[in-house]
């Protein structure tokens, strides 16, 4: 072969040209899209020239900028993701292909993930990350915790919600969509079914939580930390362990079991503390869990002198958009400075971030800083993320929202 043949690719691996399509012969509904982009969020400046009318949440076709079919998405003009691209490609599909979606995504859990084994909480639907854009779900026991930004999922819920019941051996359902959100892309609040169910109990690990529908944040709990928590528990036999925005108390518990001495979390949600109180009972063990801001708490501390062998911090997202990300970085600046400030000499700092926006390079560079400021270094030995029930599509990298910095504090 030839020196010009090594690094042309062979006719086989250049992707077929689909034909151009011109509007008269696409089948409707469908909408074309000005520019090129494999991102599965279109918003309504960049889509062009459509088939008409077409009703809110519809099943449209796509084509690309030249004509081409490009794949098959939800549509909403009026909403500010105002196309949802699930299914890339020539074909187009139709409704059954998001419920084959959907048992996929339950037996990649079950089956391959094997999370069964270690737990009867995980998420289920991550989204995007899915291939579902618009819909989160996570199974706790028998109830699957449902979290709505799209009015398309919205309105199929009632079809696909049996589906994944069937493959998760689950019963019941707790709907939730933010107001701001329903508003946005036309949902109506009347229609949001009721919950008849406020709360779960559910096992991680050989670790018991509760979790609170009406009263807790996002879906319920965090799994995505569940493989962290576990890890981090791991570590803190013999020592003393202190947790800034502790929420319910999932890495607290989960280190005094694991034969932590000292355990102090901190969390300024009073119904969150409540709640960890109450988990700390299921598992029949105490933890110091206080009721407090945790930058003020931290900063008490360091003028008292107080230090742990293990300080965590696993504050909530900071950086909600793009108007956020100036303050937000300064508060991971902040809750990082006096965090490392509170690690005894050698001991072990774990911090974390799940702003989406925020990248992993840019977030380490936050720490570092923090770190270096003080005088300190930091040894990192790993950097992690979610577990791997939140999978993310090479198209759609801010599904790897959560990242995790582990490092001893020299």
């Amino acid at each position: 072969m030839s020196d010009d043949n090594i690094n042309s690719p062979s006719e086989s691996f250049r992707p077929p040209v689909t034909p151009i399509t011109p509007p008269e012969l696409r089948p409707a509904p469908w909408v074309q899209l000005k520019y090129f982009t494999y991102h599965p969020h279109i918003y309504r400046n960049m889509i062009g020239a459509t088939s008409g009318s077409i009703r809110a949440g519809a099943l449209v076709g796509v084509y690309d900028k030249d004509g081409r079919a490009f794949g098959t998405g939800f549509c909403n003009l009026g909403a500010k993701v105002a196309l949802r691209i699930f299914k890339h490609g020539a074909e187009r599909v139709d409704e059954d292909f998001c419920l084959d979606v959907l048992r996929r995504a339950a037996l990649f859990r079950r089956d391959w993930l094997r999370l069964d084994d270690a737990t009867n909480a995980y998420r289920v639907i991550h989204a995007d990350g899915d291939g579902v854009g618009g819909l989160v779900v996570d199974r706790y026991d028998d109830t699957l915790s449902v979290e709505i930004t799209s009015l398309a999922v919205f309105q199929r819920l009632t079809r696909w919600l049996p589906v994944l019941h069937e493959a998760l051996g689950t019963r019941q359902a707790v709907i939730q969509v933010d107001e701001g959100i329903a508003r946005i892309e036309g949902i109506d609040p009347r229609l949001i079914p009721t919950p008849t169910v406020r709360s779960v109990k559910i096992k991680e690990n050989g670790v018991r939580y509760g979790v609170d529908f009406a009263d807790g944040h996002k879906t319920g709990f965090f799994c995505d930390q569940r493989d962290n928590r576990a890890r981090l528990a791991a570590l803190c036999k013999g020592r003393t362990f202190m947790e800034l925005c502790c929420y319910t108390g999932g890495f607290a518990i989960g280190a005094k079991l694991a034969g932590a001495g000292d355990v102090t979390a901190v969390d300024l949600d009073e119904k969150a503390i409540a709640q960890a109180k109450t988990n700390a009972n299921l598992n029949q063990t105490r933890v110091n869990f206080v009721h407090a801001d945790a930058f003020s708490y931290a900063r008490q501390m360091i003028r008292n002198g107080s230090s742990w062998n293990v300080v965590l911090l696993d504050p909530p997202k900071f950086i909600d958009g793009r108007d956020a990300f100036d303050t937000g970085t300064k508060k991971y600046n902040d809750l990082n400075v006096l965090g490392l400030q509170l690690v005894s000499p050698g001991g072990l700092f774990v911090t974390c971030s799940c702003s989406g926006l925020l990248s992993p390079d840019a977030f380490e560079e936050i720490v570092i800083k923090a770190a270096h400021r003080y005088g300190k270094r930091l040894q990192i030995f790993d950097r992690t993320g979610a577990g791997a029930d939140h999978p993310a599509f090479s198209n759609y990298p801010e599904s790897r929202y959560l990242k995790v910095l582990w490092a001893r504090v020299l």
